[in-house]
């Protein structure tokens, strides 16, 4: 399928799904494009004995905040395909402005079904057995697909309660701080989470990265920092590839010094953000 409609757009395959991204800057090309993609899909389900299911298909424009959607109608045999504002994809709803309130918005529910689980069984367990029940159910709600709604100002939510849950597992105060406890119970507040993940990912894909000495043959102190990607778009600036990219150059050199270890620098980044426990990005940019 990919080699059929491949010179127009990028299609992805998962499973029973298929999806096509298609960017273009000419609103009547778009249009064009993805109604040809379509046509061209349809052609392959129909030598492959497959069909389309169209209840199950839509099209998602992605805006920034500058820009206004445009009014495209795209059709499957003579049936309209509806527009939608998000759309789970692998886990993650996506919106269409990429701000992931939505995505933040279903992790609720099932927070608070871990909260109660939590609070339900701190009298029958200890200490060490309710930091396990946290891990098994609200470690990984949290931990997956950091790297993309970490970042959004709507994680603060998600902070929130996290800190509720380690308030109930350490029998401590509304108002008492958490930061030691997060520390006591070896727990990553929600931003050195999305950290630790964000760094992984840059140091498990390193060959996609560019360092200052690939550009450059000047012996300074960054040259083995990652190249900056020059975008000054904001929606790129809060992605996992500006912001990965931003988060390593700030490690400390002894930690970038480990980064072509994989199972070192996992255990030394560990440490490190445990030891600090970053409450926000700009607590671990103004670390020294």
């Amino acid at each position: 399928m990919p080699n059929v409609i491949s010179d127009i757009s990028n299609p992805v395959l998962y499973a029973g799904d298929t999806s096509l991204i298609i960017t273009i800057s000419d609103s009547q090309m778009f249009e064009k494009d993805i109604n040809t993609a379509i046509l061209q899909l349809n052609r392959w389900f129909k030598s492959n004995l497959l069909l389309l299911n169209l209840e199950k298909t839509y099209f998602l424009q992605f805006l920034t905040k500058n820009t206004n959607a445009t009014d495209l109608h795209i059709t499957y045999e003579n049936r309209q395909i509806s527009s939608i504002h998000s759309t789970k994809f692998w886990g993650l709803v996506i919106d269409n402005n990429l701000a992931w309130h939505c995505h933040v918005d279903q992790m609720i529910p099932a927070l608070n079904k871990a909260f109660y689980v939590i609070r339900s069984l701190k009298p029958l367990l200890s200490f060490e057995s309710l930091r396990m029940v946290y891990f098994s159910t609200v470690h990984s709600i949290i931990s997956y697909g950091i790297v993309f709604w970490g970042i959004s100002t709507h994680s603060k939510i998600i902070f929130k309660i996290q800190k509720r849950l380690i308030r109930i597992i350490t029998n401590s105060g509304n108002k008492d701080s958490c930061q030691d406890l997060f520390k006591k119970l070896y727990i990553l507040p929600l931003q050195s989470q999305y950290m630790f993940s964000l760094l992984m990912f840059v140091v498990t894909n390193r060959d996609f990265f560019e360092t200052n000495s690939d550009i450059h043959s000047f012996n300074t102190s960054s040259q083995y920092d990652l190249q900056i990607p020059a975008e000054n778009l904001a929606v790129f600036q809060k992605g996992v590839w500006y912001s990965g990219v931003k988060i390593y150059n700030h490690l400390p050199p002894t930690l970038k010094q480990l980064s072509y270890d994989f199972s070192k620098f996992k255990t030394a980044l560990k440490r490190f953000l445990f030891s600090n426990s970053f409450y926000t990005l700009e607590e671990y940019y103004s670390w020294k």
